[in-house]
């Protein structure tokens, strides 16, 4: 018997967490944080679907929080196995889940004080998870390079291959036997993009009979790279001309980085207005840091830059910001500026007080450059709501809003069918199960990949169905 479940990112966009079961071992693939509702998410990712289950070991495909974050959480229940991931990956999650555990703990505290003084109608929150959690995680993780085929456990091999979506992201390669049974399932995690700056492109191997991948922006395509970039210093340009702040929630990892890279070949070129640009993340300085050690994941232009005395992370007028007083300055400075702000989909971090000061300005705008999942204040703001509640308050959004999905790090509609195409011209594909998605761009990618000849058998499970791999 060898037995999918799929226990988050099912029919949703969060909390990857999926298991692979077999006669002889348990193999969880992911295990992110849920992100949506405040009341949901910490009822989700508290108590875990699969609690009790006896686990063997964990792949983890990247870096991602809604991928990784969970993970302390899983320790906390009495997890010791091995994690495995690239080294990349490895020394991403340091910062990255020490980060969330704080932001936890801190958004905890100015709740609680918010309801002291009888000014936000919410729940008092408890942390997922704390400092000790995250270095037992860390302890448990196992770094295995690219293209190194390991025993996960009994019956189950992995080899990880270049995803092209973050820093060290992988394709979760798995030759799995069982009971006589033998067959192959590629996990995409999340699926890059071609031709991208900084990193190299998805690999594609062979043979494969399952493929597990994401389908984020199945329904849609993206605007080349180039051209979202000149959009974007046209939005800085006008927003600057009418004195306003350009307000950008980013995700940490990668999507921060890209940001850097294209405001930087903007003023290469003479397109960004001169005004202050600050990167106003903790963790994003940490990452950029991280990023510098891992000249392995780069495509060839970026290690030449990193080679040259060009940074592709530093320009004129860019500054990263860490001090907390350095933070509340930025919001008090006058003038034009750009502020680069975690977390992506502004569902906590200092993103929040940026937004709280500068939302209801109408000379100031808000460049959403990820996907923001239901439910999130992100998502709120995509959908130019006239109010937004942040920090339990609703706030004016008279800021102008523009959305430049151009930046993603995942594949679109042509770059996911693309993938799946030649996944099944270089194996004998059986069937596609589509995971990390809303219903309705699965239902679209689907019905592309049927016409298409790509695959006839497509699926798209719902939370907590079990798929047996024929």
């Amino acid at each position: 018997m060898i037995e999918l479940e799929f226990l988050g990112a099912a029919q949703t966009v969060t909390g990857s967490r999926h298991l692979i079961r077999t006669s002889k071992a348990t193999v969880l693939l992911d295990c992110g944080l849920f992100q949506g509702r405040r009341a949901e998410s910490f009822q989700r990712n508290r108590e875990l679907p699969f609690d009790g289950v006896p686990i063997d070991a964990v792949l983890l495909s990247h870096a991602h929080i809604d991928h990784s974050g969970a993970l302390p959480v899983l320790h906390r229940r009495g997890y010791r196995g091995p994690v495995y991931a690239t080294p990349a990956t490895r020394d991403l999650c340091a910062p990255m889940l020490l980060d969330a555990a704080s932001i936890q703990a801190a958004d905890a505290r100015h709740i609680e004080r918010l309801i002291e003084r009888g000014l936000a109608d919410l729940q008092a929150v408890e942390p997922l998870y704390g400092r000790d959690d995250v270095t037992g995680v860390l302890d448990s993780i196992v770094s295995m390079p690219y293209h190194r085929r390991f025993p996960v456990a009994p019956g189950i091999a992995c080899t990880f291959l270049e995803a092209g979506h973050v820093l060290g992201s992988a394709l979760v390669d798995l030759l799995i036997e069982d009971e006589g049974q033998r067959t192959h399932l590629l996990f995409t995690g999340d699926l890059g993009r071609r031709h991208l700056p900084i990193l190299r492109d998805p690999e594609v191997p062979a043979g494969v009979d399952h493929l597990l991948m994401e389908s984020t922006y199945g329904d849609r395509e993206h605007d080349p790279v180039e051209r979202v970039t000149d959009m974007l210093g046209d939005v800085v340009t006008r927003t600057a001309e009418r004195g306003g702040k350009v307000i950008i929630p980013s995700f940490a990892l990668e999507r921060a980085q890209e940001i850097v890279f294209a405001l930087g070949d903007l003023q290469r070129r003479g397109r960004l207005p001169k005004l202050p640009v600050y990167v106003d993340s903790p963790l994003t300085v940490k990452l950029t840091d991280v990023f510098k050690l891992h000249p392995e994941c780069y495509d060839e232009e970026t290690a030449r830059l990193l080679q040259g005395a060009d940074s592709p992370f530093e320009f004129d007028g860019l500054r990263y910001v860490s001090d907390v007083e350095d933070s509340k300055a930025i919001d008090a400075e006058p003038g034009p500026s750009i502020v680069i702000s975690a977390s992506g989909m502004c569902e906590g971090g200092r993103i929040l007080h940026h937004l709280q000061a500068h939302a209801g300005d109408p000379r100031n705008t808000v460049v959403i450059v990820g996907f923001q999942a239901q439910h999130t204040l992100g998502r709120r703001i995509v959908e130019r709501r006239p109010q937004v509640r942040i920090f339990g308050l609703m706030r004016d959004l008279a800021a102008e809003v523009v959305v430049l999905n151009g930046f993603s790090a995942h594949a679109d509609q042509p770059g996911l069918l693309a993938f799946a195409g030649e996944v099944g011209r270089k194996g004998h594909l059986r069937e596609i199960i589509l995971v990390h998605g809303e219903p309705d761009a699965q239902s679209a990618l689907a019905e592309q990949l049927r016409s298409r000849g790509i695959c006839q058998e497509v699926l798209a499970p719902a939370m907590g169905e079990r798929h047996r791999l024929a």
